[in-house]
């Protein structure tokens, strides 16, 4: 382990400058999901494709209903249907001098037609009075024949969805560096794009470490504990955009841990373990990767490091097998291991993804509202877990600064930063707060 004390700064840029998009792939929509675009994607059809109604009613000619009232309604020759799907008109046939054809809500707009008249607008084609509700409309008979009746008029293009009024052939529909979400899914679909090129979101093997550690669900005995530590990983690492695999927890043994990463390579981007990275006699992890690395590789293997910060002073970060696969080591209690992985492995995370500009969580500026001042250790960065409150733009700590307090980790939404050069923090200080929501 490095006797230098790093800042968590140096350790967060050394990462940083170490980690590096994953390579471009060619990836089915739903697979896209979350990933950031490589490529420009540019219109190749229109977008909608042909002009089409926006309403259930009539496709009809403008002079044909000119002045068209309840009292003096306009008498139409219904001379067909034209339903979603359908090409038009069967046949030939346009609508002509005083005619008029039943549409339904985006289906193309007929030959001859001009705008659409909403059934709401019309006796609904029975020879009765305006049309009430769309029943009246879906009881016309099929075939849409007979004679409709038009209460009122319309301007050219009304109710008309114009081709290309979204997109057009040649339009740019998304740039590249874009995230993929639902939004541009439907806009991809929509102009028939099924693949898009992007950067893959990175798969995260998570596993956590100690002798101590049962699996939630088992019975504890004597000194064990739950492990918890890997289930909030594998979670955090979903929730920053990553394929996430937790692997249970392995015992205080270097070689069984060595072994049990060498296996996971296989289906990693980036590995992250908790536990055992302190000086202790059992501390695995540290003694499992401190040696690995190849020698004829400049920057492989793992450095274990003293960061100036609480919690999460002892942290481990390099790379690993043939790949150079990036592997953090985290620190064993529950809060400091959060606090690590979003202050060091989520950044990792979306540097990986290719994005560029939300990289870290958001921070803000917030005012303390505590009772009594808070201390913190002189020449370090302390993290306190909070509760923001937007509106007030306040923060309340929550729980104490004990780093296995995880009770106190799950009802906070911000981790309060109070910097190395302060040791106090009256009531009132404004400060920075990182938001975890």
């Amino acid at each position: 382990m490095s006797s230098t004390i790093w800042s968590v700064d140096e350790h967060l840029d050394d990462i940083l400058a170490t980690v590096r998009p994953l390579e471009p792939i060619e990836l089915q929509l739903p697979d896209a999901q979350g990933c950031v675009l490589v490529k420009d994607v540019v219109v190749e059809v229109a977008l909608p494709p042909f002009d089409n109604s926006s309403m259930d009613g009539y496709a009809v000619r403008i002079a044909d209903i000119e002045g068209a009232s309840e009292e003096f309604p306009a008498v139409l020759t219904v001379i067909g249907d034209v339903a979603a799907g359908s090409a038009g008109l069967d046949g030939d046939q346009v609508v002509g001098p005083g005619q008029a054809a039943r549409i339904m809500t985006g289906a193309p707009l007929p030959a001859g037609a001009e705008a659409v008249v909403p059934v709401e607008w019309t006796d609904g084609g029975t020879g009765e009075g305006p049309a009430a509700t769309m029943r009246a409309h879906s009881d016309a008979p099929e075939g849409a024949t007979g004679e409709v009746r038009v209460h009122r008029s319309v301007e050219a293009g009304a109710h008309v969805r114009e081709r290309g009024s979204d997109v057009k052939p040649g339009d740019l529909a998304l740039r590249a560096g874009s995230i993929v979400g639902p939004p541009q899914i439907g806009l991809l679909a929509a102009i028939g794009r099924s693949t898009v090129v992007v950067r893959p979101r990175p798969r995260v093997v998570v596993l956590s470490t100690g002798s101590e550690l049962v699996q939630p669900g088992e019975e504890l005995t004597g000194g064990q504990i739950y492990d918890s530590n890997s289930f909030a990983l594998t979670a955090a690492a979903r929730d920053a955009g990553a394929i996430a695999y937790r692997v249970g927890a392995v015992t205080d043994d270097a070689e069984t841990l060595r072994a049990t990463i060498e296996d996971q390579l296989i289906r990693a981007d980036i590995i992250v373990t908790t536990g055992g990275v302190s000086v202790g006699a059992y501390d695995v992890v540290r003694e499992a990767l401190s040696s690995v690395g190849d020698e004829d590789e400049p920057g492989s293997g793992i450095d274990f490091r003293k960061l100036a910060m609480q919690p999460g002073k002892p942290q481990g970060f390099g790379s690993i097998g043939p790949d150079h696969t990036p592997l953090l080591a985290l620190p064993g209690n529950p809060v400091s291991s959060y606090v690590s992985f979003e202050l060091f492995v989520r950044p990792a995370i979306r540097a990986l993804m290719g994005r560029t500009d939300d990289l870290h969580r958001p921070t803000v500026r917030a005012v303390l509202k505590v009772d009594k001042a808070l201390t913190s250790p002189a020449g370090r960065r302390q993290f306190l877990r909070g509760t923001y409150d937007e509106e007030a733009r306040t923060v309340t700590p929550v729980g104490g600064s004990g780093s296995h307090l995880i009770a106190a980790l799950a009802q906070a939404d911000a981790l309060i930063v109070l910097p190395e050069d302060t040791t106090s923090a009256e009531p009132g200080t404004e400060t920075d707060v990182i938001l975890l929501r």
